[in-house]
C-alpha cells in the first residue's frame, strides 16, 4: 500500500505544480486510508510533505519572478501566526472523545468529518472557478486591510486543523483581493502555503519522535518528482478543464470520507 500511496503521491504533486492547489488536499486521505497512518499525525505528515514540495514550487517562482513578495506578508502574516495557534495551543485542547448531545466522537472520526467537508468546499471551489474566468477587479477598488487579514487568517485555521494547503482558498483571494493574473496568484499561494506548512510543523516539533521517516520521506520525494511532471505540463494542458476533473474527484473522495466515517 506504501507504494500505491507514493503513487498518489506523484498525482498531489502534478496537480500542484499545474494548479498551484487543489491535489494537497487529497494528501490526509492518502495517508490515513492508503498508507495508514493515524489521523493526527497524517495533518502534520501532510504539513510537511506539502511544505517541501510547495517550496520547490514557490523558488521556482521566485527565480521566474512570478511571485509578488509584499503581498506575501501583508496576507500570509495573519495566516501563518493562526497556522501556529492552531497546531501549537487549539489543537491539543480537543479531547479524545467528544459528545455532542447524546452522540459520541472519537477525534480522529471528528477530524476525518471534518476535513470530508472541506475537501467538499474545495471541490465545489475548484469546480466553479474551472467553469468560469477568475479576472481581476478592476484596480480602482480598494480591498481593506481588515478583509484581507481575516481571509489570511481563515486560510490559517484551515491549514492549522487540517493539514491542507489551502490553495483553493489563496488563489482567488490573491486575485481578488490583490488584482493579481493568474500566474502571478499561482506562485504566490506557493510561497504562502510552504510558510503555513514550516509554521504548522514547528507547532508540532513533539510529534517527530512519531514520524515513520521512510514512509513520509517516500510520500514526500514522490510528490516532489510529480511537482516537476506538474510544471512541464502547466503550459500545455487547460487548467481550467483539469479544474473541474481534480473538483469531481475530491467531491466524490470527501462524500466517500463522509459516509465512511458518519456509518
Amino acid at each position: 500500500m506504501i507504494i500505491i500511496g507514493c503513487i498518489l503521491a506523484i498525482l498531489v504533486g502534478v496537480t500542484l505544480g499545474m494548479i498551484g492547489s487543489g491535489g494537497t488536499i487529497l494528501t490526509v486521505p492518502i495517508l490515513v486510508y492508503v498508507m495508514g497512518v493515524d489521523p493526527v499525525l497524517a495533518t502534520t505528515y501532510s504539513l510537511f510533505a506539502i511544505g517541501i514540495t510547495s517550496l520547490i514550487g514557490a523558488g521556482r517562482g521566485i527565480i521566474r519572478k512570478e511571485a509578488d513578495l509584499p503581498k506575501v506578508l501583508t496576507f500570509g502574516v495573519p495566516s501563518l501566526i493562526v497556522v501556529f495557534l492552531t497546531r501549537s495551543f487549539i489543537l491539543p485542547l480537543v479531547p479524545e472523545v467528544i459528545h455532542i448531545g447524546d452522540l459520541v466522537f472519537h477525534q480522529n472520526v471528528l477530524l476525518m468529518i471534518l476535513f470530508s467537508f472541506v475537501m467538499i468546499a474545495s471541490s465545489l471551489s475548484m469546480i466553479r472557478s474551472g467553469k468560469m474566468t477568475l479576472k481581476a477587479p478592476d484596480e480602482a477598488v480598494k480591498t481593506p486591510i481588515e478583509v484581507i487579514a481575516l481571509q489570511g487568517a481563515m486560510v490559517g485555521l484551515v491549514t492549522g486543523l487540517v493539514g491542507a494547503g489551502g490553495g483553493f482558498l489563496i488563489i482567488p483571494a490573491l486575485i481578488n483581493f490583490y488584482h493579481l493574473p493568474m500566474r502571478k496568484a499561482v506562485a504566490t499561494s506557493l510561497i504562502i502555503i510552504t510558510i503555513n506548512s514550516f509554521f504548522g510543523v514547528v507547532g508540532d516539533l513533539e510529534k517527530f519522535p512519531q514520524f515513520d521517516w521512510p514512509l513520509l520521506l517516500g510520500y514526500t520525494g514522490a510528490a516532489i518528482f510529480g511537482i516537476f511532471i506538474g510544471f512541464y505540463f502547466a503550459d500545455k494542458v487547460s487548467n481550467k478543464s483539469l479544474k473541474v476533473v481534480f473538483g469531481y474527484m475530491i467531491l466524490l473522495v470527501g462524500c466517500y470520507i463522509l459516509v465512511k466515517e458518519l456509518l
